[in-house]
């Protein structure tokens, strides 16, 4: 019988207090949909008594229908001498009508006395009031046991007295947080495994990433007995983050054998990853495990040959398990192998020995040679190739374009503007755009003129903009490559373009990125239809 590992996420609310992340009430909901669909059992929805967005929230989510998910409200325990009942915080939190709640309490004797000024006997009464309050109300209860590992290293009779006190008032779950981050994993597995013995509920664990193992030590407790893990999808959250875990998941449920979400629902974890990190506005780590756009490139030439030889000679596991793609990187030490693959997706008719593969190798070296680089860049890399090949149709024309720089107004971020002028299939379309910057300008132009003939560009945006100096000796004459991160809010890819001039440079790379979506596009219909 596999054994079953429970995930609790707190995007929503442990997420949402980190650096640069601001979710609106529409951004909530579409994370909280899409974390069910994965098939999370527990979502922590947030601190209905923090602040009003949040208790709006709470009133918005009442009538939605899960499938999976149990939804969570977050909350302290009740305030030193006062009863639970009385606690303004405890009754919104009970108003917030969720079936269960997370309740945190200190496990640490310092904070105890240091921070919230009690005395360890109160808090332990404030823990098993709090959890009593919720009990008789029907609750479900998981006990947040915060700076429990350090609570447990500086006095461990008082920690474990704090978790005895959450069972004395019902709890569900007891919740070991290795709160400031800054434990190792053996550490982590040894209290864990203590805690268990002498409890005999089930064990939760809650980690920070602030000495980089928020993820190993979550899979510790686990093999020392936890059975729910608790962290955010992307690893987001306080100072560092917390435990990732679309990292987590995949690990214990394709490496160690648990079911952590329905198995069909696992090749929906790098998509899942990007949708929230589109909605977080952040962009997802390249070399993030699984779901990284990095985690399945190969670029030395003996990694590529095993490949494509045997998968499993560079890789852990086959990146189609977990929604992913195997990718190859275009560059001078990439190999004729690596090349041939985005040629045969073009042409599956061309082998390494036809006279186009060579043509193509040789102008790949000649761009290279005068400051292109594909390697970031597979999306310009296969338009190139269509180019070699004949395949190539343009989507529009640009007829001419103007920049006009000019200083921002008060209160304006705008501070240039872009006048364009293109023509689709012998239609013209003019029309101008404010932006930060006049690469920004010129893509905000270029995107309203053409979402006149094609609408599916409106959900397009550009998420990076990377711009070196290739020979900083020459000056003014100095060319310059322009990298361009573009997403639709599923897929995300790089285009590439070089010039002297950074505008120009940029608008190849601008143009590279919209014919790259479409013909995305129009390939997704033709599957379909086939």
């Amino acid at each position: 019988m596999q054994k079953k590992l429970t995930i609790f996420d707190t995007t929503l609310r442990d997420g949402a207090q980190a650096e640069e992340i601001s979710f609106s009430i529409e951004d909530k909901l579409k994370i909280l949909k899409a974390l069910d669909n994965l098939g999370v059992r527990y979502i922590e929805t947030g601190n209905p008594g923090s602040n009003p967005k949040d208790l709006e929230f709470f009133r918005s989510i009442n009538s939605i229908k899960l499938k999976h998910a149990k939804l969570t409200a977050f909350g302290s325990t009740r305030r030193q001498n006062v009863q639970a009942e009385d606690d303004s915080n405890i009754q919104v939190l009970l108003k917030a009508n969720t079936p269960a709640v997370a309740i945190f309490g200190k496990s640490w004797d310092f904070h105890v006395t240091k921070v919230i000024k009690t005395t360890l006997e109160e808090n332990t009464k404030m823990i098993r009031d709090t959890i009593a309050f919720f009990n008789k109300n029907d609750k479900e209860v998981i006990f947040d046991a915060e700076h429990f590992f350090d609570g447990y290293k500086s006095n461990p009779k008082y920690a474990l007295e704090t978790l005895q006190a959450a069972v004395d008032g019902g709890a569900d779950w007891l919740v070991l947080c290795e709160t400031n981050g800054g434990a190792f994993p053996d550490e982590v597995f040894e209290i864990t495994k203590d805690v268990v013995k002498q409890f005999s509920i089930p064990i939760g664990i809650h980690c920070h990433n602030d000495g980089g193992m928020a993820v190993a030590n979550s899979i510790m407790a686990v093999e020392a007995g936890a059975t729910q893990v608790q962290g955010t999808f992307i690893g987001f959250g306080e100072r560092c983050g917390n435990a990732n875990l679309s990292t987590i998941i995949p690990n214990m449920q394709l490496k160690k054998g648990y079911i952590c979400i329905p198995q069909d629902q696992m090749i929906k974890l790098t998509s899942t990853a990007r949708y929230i990190a589109e909605i977080s506005n952040i962009a997802v780590n390249n070399r993030m495990p699984y779901v990284g756009k990095s985690a399945f490139a190969h670029k030395g030439g003996m990694h590529i040959d095993g490949v494509n030889k045997v998968t499993r000679s560079f890789e852990h596991i086959e990146p189609e398990k977990v929604g992913n793609e195997r990718r190859f990187l275009m560059s001078e030490i990439s190999g004729r192998s690596a090349i041939l693959k985005t040629i045969q997706k073009v042409d599956p008719e061309l082998t390494r020995d036809s006279p186009e593969t060579q043509q193509i190798i040789d102008h790949l070296k000649k761009l290279e040679h005068s400051g292109y680089q594909f390697e970031a860049a597979e999306s310009s890399f296969e338009l190139m190739v269509r180019k070699q090949l004949g395949k190539y149709k343009p989507f529009f024309r640009l007829e001419h374009f103007s920049i006009i720089d000019k200083q921002p107004a008060q209160n304006s971020d705008a501070s240039a503007s872009a006048i364009l002028k293109i023509n689709v299939d012998g239609k013209q379309e003019i029309t101008g755009a404010e932006g930060d910057g006049p690469v920004n300008a010129l893509d905000k132009a270029l995107r309203k003129a053409l979402e006149v003939f094609y609408p599916e560009l409106k959900n397009v945006r550009l998420t990076d903009f990377k711009v070196r100096v290739l020979n900083p000796k020459m000056a003014t004459a100095a060319k310059v490559r322009v990298l361009i991160e573009t997403t639709d809010g599923n897929d995300i890819w790089t285009t590439v373009g070089v010039s002297t001039d950074i505008i120009d440079a940029s608008w190849i790379a601008l143009v590279d990125s919209i014919e790259h979506k479409l013909l995305k596009d129009i390939e997704k219909k033709f599957k379909a239809f086939a």
